[in-house]
């Protein structure tokens, strides 16, 4: 094992960097949180504040203009966002998301043309894998690309794209050789200005409703050969691989919305009072409170864990378990959010169903993190899987 990395404990400077990133995420997003949930709009002002203080993609290495912050420091900044907003959350989260496969992957051209505006936050990455028909089975997508001289020319449509339509730039999976199955998959970079590029309506979504969720649709898109990335036909191991590394932001955005959701609920039950004292002397709510804790930090050491284990993968070591970690750390910290997000509603009472009080939004944020990246039941697959080989 290398000494460079910690077990996994947190640095001076991690901690650091989590009292900068919460102050910002308490006076620059969490007061918006609520409104932006209310419009389904796009939280601006987030994504303004962190790309002035250079948060928004802390994980693009400083060859290209970025901090070269390690993965458990964009654990640590997804998480403290989404404490606060889990809509804004996704900014960090899903630039991460639609570059993992040009830094895995790329040349490095296109590590230099895509990676230094978006570490210069004026692009966003986003990451389109999914389709109508193939979701759990994304190697049975229908998106074609193919090669016209000395460009790929795509016809498709990307299904549950985070933040399309926002993002500049877009990972996009397409069928090369139909007939080779997974092994006939390609990963390009698409712009959001190439001819041809359209996006469907908004999603009406349950939560995180200030990230615009939409198709991707492409048209007889033609687009320069040297946008591939990676070699030929590598493209549907590349999302994988990526996926082993981003399933853990998903882990990170769960923590920080159930951490929001506890700390608003211990505030509550210390000032609550029915029969004469407050509500959080009575034995069976610090049950309730404990387990809610107890559950949490065990999550978030599974997800600290495995984002050291993805930051060595970076680095060349072999990890022969990361992906079994980080598909538990997703599927825990989601099961977990879901849970505390639930328990806090329940704290809370009648207050807590309605929308003057934050929980009931951490709640409804809180359930997309057992579905996209791969649903827990998948997750579910993929350790075992991992476990019996």
């Amino acid at each position: 094992m290398s000494s460079d990395f910690p077990a996994y404990a947190p640095s001076e400077e991690h901690e650091l960097l989590r009292q900068t990133i919460r102050e910002l995420a308490e006076t620059k997003i969490a007061p918006h949180a609520a409104e932006v949930d209310e419009n389904a709009r796009f939280p601006q002002e987030a994504l303004d504040a962190l790309v002035a203080n250079d948060l928004h993609a802390v994980h693009i290495p400083e060859a290209y203009g970025g901090n070269g912050a390690d993965a458990l420091a964009t654990v640590i900044v997804i998480e403290e966002v989404a404490r606060a907003c889990a809509s804004s959350s996704l900014i960090p989260a899903v630039n991460k998301l639609g570059t993992v496969p040009v830094l895995l992957s790329g040349g490095e051209e296109l590590k230099k043309k895509y990676l230094a505006p978006v570490a210069r936050g004026e692009a966003m990455f986003s990451y389109a894998l999914s389709e109508a028909e193939a979701g759990s089975d994304a190697a049975g997508m229908k998106t074609r690309a193919v090669r016209d001289g000395d460009h790929w020319v795509l016809n498709g449509a990307k299904m549950w794209i985070t933040n399309a339509g926002v993002s500049e730039y877009y990972t996009v999976m397409a069928v090369t050789d139909p007939g080779k199955g997974a092994r006939g998959i390609s990963a390009f970079v698409v712009e959001k200005s190439d001819p041809g590029v359209s996006f469907g309506p908004k999603e009406r979504k349950l939560g995180i409703k200030g990230s615009p969720t939409r198709q991707v649709i492409l048209e007889d898109v033609r687009i320069p050969a040297d946008r591939i990335i990676g070699a030929e036909g590598t493209g549907f191991k590349t999302a994988l691989a990526t996926l082993d590394h981003t399933r853990i932001t998903i882990a990170a955005q769960a923590l920080g919305i159930a951490q929001g959701a506890l700390d608003y609920a211990i505030g509550y039950v210390k000032e609550r009072k029915q029969f004469g004292k407050p509500i959080g002397d009575f034995q069976g709510v610090q049950f309730m409170i404990a387990d809610m804790a107890m559950r949490l930090e065990g999550a978030r050491q599974l997800t600290y864990h495995a984002a050291i284990k993805s930051e060595r993968a970076f680095h060349g070591e072999t990890v022969p378990d990361l992906t079994f970690v980080s598909s538990a750390c997703k599927c825990l910290a989601s099961d977990v959010a879901m849970d505390v997000t639930t328990d806090a509603v329940q704290l809370l009472g009648g207050y807590g169903y309605t929308q003057d009080f934050p929980v009931e939004r951490m709640m409804r944020d809180a359930k997309i993190c057992q579905i996209y990246e791969g649903t827990n039941q998948i997750q579910r697959v993929v350790m075992a899987r991992q476990i019996l080989k």
